[in-house]
């Protein structure tokens, strides 16, 4: 009895001391191009980040279009390669999610999107002709996932998955960050986050959704909404900032895969809470391509999908709507 009672106070002891050891560390930098926010709280105190980011490099190797060497850089150049699991999950979250939203998320619209004027390269002269000609590139029908390589219809396809490999990387890193033994964090790469547990205040991670404001570039940022996350994850799309004006005329760089042109309607920025990061980010932009309507018919088909929009009413004035379950994460 004496020794089962030593014994639990030396259980005590280490567990107790693993707790006044634990720290809440901070680590920002860059990757894909884009900042990224990580707060954890570290069991033993240490500093994660260099192996973050050394996870961090492990993911650029296949998503990044970037890099030469990079597998998706490889699959667009049709030279042999050997398809991590990571790039086969996200390829086929992708396929389904175009499967979802009948093409509107679309991992071959790259091009099209840089001819717009919206990716690495200069703007191009956009006729009806050469749009045509990109569409012949443009479609997630054309390609397909046969016994470990990716077969496209035309070798000239290329195929980008940024807008659903930061949301995927969010949910690796929080899932390093747990395996590391963190019980608490926040993993946040572009705007796509992933929340766990609590922060340093032992409360409940407060995200904001931004104001959209495009006359707000580059100052700072008004909040629209604040949500309280825990274990969930959540992306943001918007045509607010990214767009410019041509002869007049207003080009977002949202571009619709089926049409070839920016999207034209009153959607200004779509933001969805999923169970996992990936799903989130994909339907974001989905979202953005199909506009309200069709937005909130797909969301309402999709098991554990929370959306909230924000869009321009007739008179111009921004309103909101949101899903019916998606006011309990709301702060007031």
């Amino acid at each position: 009895m004496k020794i089962q009672f030593l014994l639990l106070l030396l259980i005590i002891a280490v567990f107790s001391g693993c707790k006044q050891n634990s720290k809440y560390i901070y680590n920002k930098g860059f990757v894909y191009g884009t900042m990224y926010s990580i707060i954890y709280e570290s069991p033993n105190g240490k500093d994660l980040q260099p192996e973050i980011e050394k996870e961090f490099r492990k993911y650029t190797l296949i998503f990044s279009p970037y890099e030469k060497e990079s597998t998706i850089s490889k699959v667009n150049q049709n030279r042999p390669v050997s398809l991590e699991p990571e790039f086969i999950t996200c390829f086929k979250k992708a396929m389904e999610i175009s499967e979802i939203t009948n093409g509107a998320f679309d991992i071959t619209a790259g091009a099209l999107v840089n001819a717009w004027g919206f990716g690495p390269t200069e703007k191009e002269k956009m006729t009806p002709e050469r749009i045509d000609s990109l569409m012949q590139l443009t479609g997630y029908k054309k390609i397909r996932l046969k016994n470990g390589v990716i077969i496209k219809d035309n070798p000239n396809i290329d195929i980008d998955m940024n807008a659903i490999s930061k949301g995927y990387t969010s949910d690796l890193i929080a899932g390093f960050l747990k395996n590391k033994g963190c019980k608490n964090y926040m993993v946040e790469i572009g705007g796509e986050i992933v929340a766990h547990g609590k922060n340093a205040r032992n409360k409940v991670w407060t995200i904001g959704i931004s104001k959209p404001d495009e006359n707000l570039y580059n100052s700072v940022t008004e909040i629209q909404a604040k949500l309280q996350l825990n274990n969930k994850a959540m992306a943001t799309s918007g045509n607010y900032r990214n767009f410019y004006i041509e002869n007049g005329k207003k080009y977002a760089h949202t571009i619709d895969p089926k049409t070839g042109y920016p999207v034209q309607h009153s959607l200004l920025s779509a933001t969805v809470l999923a169970n996992d990061c990936m799903t989130a980010d994909a339907f974001a932009t989905s979202f953005m391509v199909l506009g309200m309507e069709m937005g909130i018919e797909i969301a309402r088909r999709v098991p554990g999908l929370e959306i909230y929009f924000i869009y321009s009413d007739k008179n111009g004035a921004n309103q909101v709507y949101m899903s019916e379950n998606f006011s309990k994460y709301i702060v007031e």
